[in-house]
């Protein structure tokens, strides 16, 4: 994999433009490099202005569109994966307003993937505090006939920041989390047999996660669904469609160009850790404020 620009003369096919407010969107690119493996990505982390879960939907709105410009306009992309759940949920029309690109989020392809799941249509879904706020899950849920309880976990993002992935206390942050929205699901009368991953972080947790929900429920009982993977998969088929299924247009090898508006050496350090393979030098941009 070679990390360079985006913008080399002799490649061909679209770039993909990733944007997250921070680096947990990088699982999704890591899912993406595993289902477009030769295409062209470049990532923005717009890590000055996190969290932008503390911010107003105005001006959620503002920054993800200024990102998505920076993307597009700037760097070439030409289909857009918003790797954030917040803007996700708070700011899919702003961006789509703003590019003239496909642009896909992660809310609804995580919806889809618990709709094919479920038997029961009784769904959890675990995220940050802002994203369940938005009720953002359990609205795409309720779209496709689905029950959706959301809960707000927000310990486990700093646990995986900090390398903590099977540590002890992260185990029993993640049974407390899980036991509590288990228990509000049933006393609703829900029997659910699906979990979302609602976070761009909890990947990371994933196997700890599935480990959890099988010692409370039973093995099997409750699938877990990876929110990255499912929009992975589904920026895949939307990105063959563009390029009418000719994969020679993808290019021949997969190139990442990443970008930061500030802790470019955090970015770095910690941004090999989400995606599985070291991120290698991190641009850093000036946005505005």
């Amino acid at each position: 994999m070679r990390n360079e620009s985006a913008g080399t003369a002799n490649q061909t096919g679209p770039v993909i433009g990733v944007f997250d407010s921070g680096f947990g969107g990088l699982t999704v690119l890591k899912a993406l490099l595993q289902h477009l493996p030769q295409a062209r990505y470049v990532f923005l982390g717009d890590t000055a202005r996190l969290p932008y879960g503390s911010k107003s939907r105005r001006t959620i709105a503002k920054y993800a569109a200024e990102s998505a410009q920076f993307l597009v306009r700037e760097q070439g992309a030409e289909f857009l994966v918003i790797a954030c759940n917040t803007a996700s949920a708070l700011a899919i029309d702003a961006i789509e307003a703003a590019v003239t690109v496909p642009v896909l989020g992660v809310i609804e392809p995580g919806a889809a993937a618990a709709h094919a799941s479920t038997a029961t249509k009784n769904v959890l879904v675990i995220a940050t505090e802002a994203t369940v706020a938005s009720h953002a899950y359990a609205a795409a849920c309720q779209r496709r006939g689905l029950h959706g309880v959301e809960k707000a976990c927000p310990l486990l993002v700093p646990l995986v920041e900090e390398g903590w992935i099977d540590h002890p206390v992260t185990a029993e942050v993640a049974k407390i989390y899980l036991t509590e929205v288990l228990k509000e699901a049933h006393d609703a009368g829900q029997n659910p047999d699906t979990l979302v991953l609602g976070c761009t972080h909890y990947p990371l947790l994933r196997p700890l996660l599935e480990r959890t929900i099988n010692e409370l429920t039973g093995a099997g009982v409750v699938r877990v669904i990876d929110s990255a993977e499912a929009t992975a998969a589904e920026a895949a088929r939307q990105v063959q469609q563009l390029v009418r299924g000719d994969a020679s247009a993808l290019g021949h090898v997969p190139q990442i160009r990443c970008f930061a508006t500030d802790s470019v050496e955090k970015f770095e350090r910690l941004g090999s850790r989400f995606l599985g393979v070291p991120v290698g030098r991190v641009e850093l941009v000036d946005l505005g404020g």
